[in-house]
């Protein structure tokens, strides 16, 4: 069974940082892209990031410079860095995995950005 499993959403003021983690299970994750997406309720899903089996980055425009995606082999998980956070970025982040035509997803974690 699959499963991928997120971590570290909360409460944070404007300007600070937090570190999402999804852990994943049940698949080769090595051999995986993985990436997160971000989605308010009624709107429509936002890719924020992925990165390849290979390591490759790529970023949506609205969060360059401001956050970082990484990859854990070892211990099948990725990471989803975010600093200088900002109101607009309160969202339900969810990882996915996605290796040719199959895509795994997790239930998502909130994040807010108040003061």
């Amino acid at each position: 069974q699959v499963q991928l499993v997120e971590s570290g959403g909360g409460l944070v003021q404007p300007g600070g940082s937090l570190r999402l983690s999804c852990a994943a299970s049940g698949i080769i994750f090595s051999m995986y892209a993985m990436g997160w997406y971000r989605q308010a309720p009624g709107k429509q899903r936002e890719l924020v990031a992925v990165i390849s089996s290979g390591g490759k980055t790529n970023y949506a425009d609205s969060v360059k410079g401001r956050f970082t995606i990484s990859r854990d082999n070892a211990k099948n998980t990725v990471y989803l860095q975010m600093n200088s956070l900002k109101l607009e970025d309160t969202f339900v982040y969810s990882c996915y995995a996605r290796r040719s035509t199959t895509e795994y997803w997790g239930q998502g974690t909130r994040v807010t950005v108040s003061s």
